[in-house]
């Protein structure tokens, strides 16, 4: 990509967020009158017919009404948390420079590795040349989105991936029901069947940010002395410093997500080797709502629950897996055994004191988390069966120093931390090489 054909990228999005901005004045405008907000997507299509060609640059029809869409949805998925109770729900109002652009099929051109991106009308056609090639079939994909993260320009492919197909008697069975408990230390737990679990550690992955702050802590100390002051702004010691920032936290989001997608991989391929038809996940997103100190919330902030649950959904749905989300309330303090409420273990091994049940915390909760009904209702009545057969995996194996042993060197005989389960991958099975739902490919110039 030439540096004229990304300084057009670039205007196209800031021209989509000269339209959000337009539509907030105007409700703006509205509520100071007392009128009723311009949120219906029909109003706000209607109110840029009136606005009249060439008003957002080069951006054509078709990229201002996906940033209308996107306003419509925002606001109507706001009054609904408002009315169900949700009180912290609040309404788009914030301005945004940089907007998503998307175009849906049949408006823009894919030709192998370059796509045509449609323009206003009188303006010259834009083509751009991909980092690697769309790996989906161009009658496959339905939308194109140009997006900008890190400094970097990104262009999300959204396209239609049919359900894998599984020869008769070896697909997914309904009957065949696993829970899962997200977590922080292990992202997934995973009670199936018969008796088998599957344990993935995080651990990687929450080194990785430990990582990240201490280092993004010394680089602020760093260049405090010379760091540009706010009456600096837009110069070229400001420019600098901001790029150098966006650089380091793209690279930390995207280490971060491809572990996510990977240990996702993991847990879909284990369940479609053991048959797995449902899978019950515990929705531990209550927990965001209860203060917990400045450590903790840091804690939750970085754990990404929404993200682990859609990742896991995409996933199975592409596998043929049901995925329900079930309330996962004591299950992880509760003994599977006499029922009784048992005390907040220190490590990772939860004891019952009434009893002489031993077993892991996490596959003790998603055992029970399997035994739940969707919809918040009460447990089944089949019996809890913690796993006994547990298969180990690790998350973020291209993390830097993920394979590494942190061992003592004043301890020669200390065991290696962080290092669960065998360094091989699984072997690929048919549900290793399916493929995402999303997909995104990067210009060349920003690699």
């Amino acid at each position: 990509m030439t540096s004229g054909q990304r300084r057009r990228c670039f205007g196209l999005l800031r021209s989509a967020g000269d339209v959000w901005a337009c539509v907030l004045e105007i409700n703006a405008w509205r509520r100071r009158r007392d009128a009723a907000p311009l949120v219906g997507y029909q109003q706000l299509c209607r109110e840029l017919s009136g606005a009249g060609p060439g008003t957002f640059g080069e951006l054509d029809t078709t990229g201002a009404r996906s940033v209308l869409r996107r306003f419509s949805d925002a606001w109507f998925a706001t009054a609904k948390r408002r009315k169900d109770g949700d009180v912290s729900a609040r309404f788009p109002r914030r301005r945004r420079g940089l907007m998503p652009v998307r175009w849906y099929h049949g408006t823009f051109t894919l030709d192998g590795p370059r796509v045509r991106i449609p323009m206003a009308k009188g303006s010259a056609p834009l083509w751009v040349r991909l980092a690697r090639q769309v790996p989906y079939p161009s009658e496959q994909v339905r939308s194109v989105t140009l997006l900008c993260e890190g400094g970097r320009l990104f262009l999300d492919v959204t396209a239609e991936v049919p359900v894998a197909a599984y020869p008769p008697g070896q697909g997914p069975a309904p009957d065949r029901v696993a829970g899962v408990d997200l977590g922080i230390i292990h992202p997934y737990a995973v009670a199936g069947p018969d008796g088998a679990g599957l344990l993935v550690s995080g651990r990687a992955i929450r080194a990785e940010h430990r990582m990240h702050l201490k280092d993004s802590k010394g680089r602020r100390r760093a260049v405090a002395r010379r760091a540009p002051t706010p009456g600096q702004r837009g110069s070229r010691r400001w420019r600098q410093y901001r790029r150098r920032a966006r650089l380091v936290e793209g690279r930390h989001r995207r280490r971060v997500r491809q572990a996510q997608h990977e240990v996702a991989r993991q847990v879909v391929s284990w369940a479609v080797r053991q048959r797995v038809g449902v899978l019950h996940v515990g929705d531990p997103r209550g927990v965001l709502d209860l203060p917990a100190g400045r450590r903790h919330n840091l804690r939750l902030r970085q754990w990404q629950i929404g993200r682990l649950l859609q990742v896991l959904t995409d996933k199975a749905v592409l596998a043929g897996i049901t995925v329900h989300l079930v309330d996962e309330r004591g299950t992880s303090s509760t003994c599977p055994d006499c029922r009784r409420r048992v005390p907040k273990p220190r490590g990772r091994r939860l004891s019952c004191p009434h009893c002489t049940f031993t077993g892991h915390r996490d596959l003790v909760a998603a055992a029970t988390i399997a035994t739940r009904t969707p919809g918040g209702g009460t447990t089944t009545p089949t019996p809890v069966r913690v796993p006994g057969e547990v298969t180990h995996r690790r998350a973020g194996r291209h993390l830097p120093g993920a394979g590494q042993s942190r061992r003592d060197p004043r301890r020669p005989h200390q065991a290696a931390r962080g290092s669960v389960g065998p360094r091989r991958p699984a072997p690929p099975t048919g549900g290793e090489s399916l493929a995402t739902r999303r997909g995104s490919t990067t210009p060349s110039e920003t690699r």
